[in-house]
């Protein structure tokens, strides 16, 4: 598939991909609503997909789209954790060689957890940008099926599922707040949202360590960011200097941007515990946090916020935790 992702595709990608993914539940929010003016606020629970993250549903449709031949050869990808987690999950189930090339940026315990899976892992250079290099050179040496991160259409019609199932649950949604990086998942279900309600309003939500789709968007092509250290690691990376289809699909479909700081994640992170007991990672609580910090008006708006993943350090979790406790900031 080479054309930009569609409706259709999104439907075609669900059917496929069915067996390897969990229709992740909307958990609603009252205090959240209560707390922004929101006539509704819901959080779809993509922290608790397969994997922990939404990540597993571009890589199903792209490996499970794949020939006998391709199979053959084996995939690769490079990752800030969760998609080579996702891809060595697929991989694994289908039987398949995985490599997944990974910067010495990546946490340990996503390295630990995509070698868990069985999935061959290159760690080479200090960026996602160097880790793709890496990636383009073993690629060329073993001749393995590239399994990109975000910028395939296979990649955004998988992610884009998760559309499917907020509207065929809550068909009025208003408003859905998605986080970016390299805007895989942002394309691929604003592509769905719009085709089946032109009106929903699409935000997404970058870092203000990081906002490498944001800065490219604003220059007008695609362009590098420095990588600084963030609670919400997955959303760090670039978005590809030959970046084909997220770029342009951002461009057309996002209704809205917002920049959120790390005590703006932290606050969100912690929120999700406090009031529904869910652990989620930095990239997870972007959308609560800026709702906590009225970053948006939502006055009487039905809003739905994506929780993304649960790939977070148990360390780092716990510390972020019980600093707010011992802060006395409970929300």
């Amino acid at each position: 598939m080479t054309h930009t992702p569609t409706l259709h595709d999104v439907y075609r990608a669900r059917a496929l991909i069915e067996p390897l993914i969990l229709q992740t539940p909307l958990l609603a929010s009252a205090d959240l609503a209560e707390k922004t003016g929101a006539q509704t606020v819901h959080l779809k629970l993509e922290c608790l997909q397969n994997t922990g993250a939404f990540k597993i549903r571009g890589a199903a449709n792209k490996i499970l789209s794949l020939g006998d031949e391709e199979k053959k050869k084996g995939v690769i990808t490079f990752s800030t954790g969760n998609h080579g987690k996702a891809v060595a999950y697929v991989a694994g189930k289908i039987g398949i060689r995985a490599v997944v090339c990974l910067s010495e940026h990546v946490a340990p315990y996503r390295v630990a957890a995509i070698r868990k899976l069985g999935a061959e892992v290159s760690v080479k250079g200090h960026s996602q940008d160097e880790a793709e290099k890496n990636y383009q050179d073993l690629t060329a040496a073993e001749g393995l099926v590239p399994v990109v991160p975000f910028d395939d259409p296979l990649i955004i019609a998988g992610q884009g599922t998760i559309a499917l199932e907020i509207l065929a649950t809550l068909p009025d949604t208003d408003v859905l707040l998605i986080p970016i990086s390299g805007g895989g998942l942002l394309s691929g279900i604003a592509v769905a949202a719009k085709s089946i309600n032109p009106g929903i309003h699409i935000v997404g939500i970058s870092l203000e360590q990081s906002p490498a789709m944001l800065e490219s968007l604003k220059a007008g092509r695609p362009v590098q960011v420095e990588e600084k250290d963030s609670i919400a690691d997955s959303l760090l990376g670039g978005i590809g200097f030959d970046n084909r289809y997220t770029f342009a699909m951002l461009e057309k479909f996002t209704d809205e941007h917002l920049l959120i700081s790390e005590n703006e994640i932290k606050d969100g992170l912690f929120y999700v515990f406090d009031k529904h007991r869910l652990v989620v990672e930095g990239a997870a609580a972007v959308g609560v946090g800026a709702l906590m910090h009225q970053k948006i008006d939502v006055k009487g708006k039905r809003v739905v916020a994506l929780l993304s993943g649960s790939s977070i350090d148990s360390g780092d979790y716990i510390r972020i935790i019980q600093s707010r406790f011992s802060n006395g900031s409970k929300q």
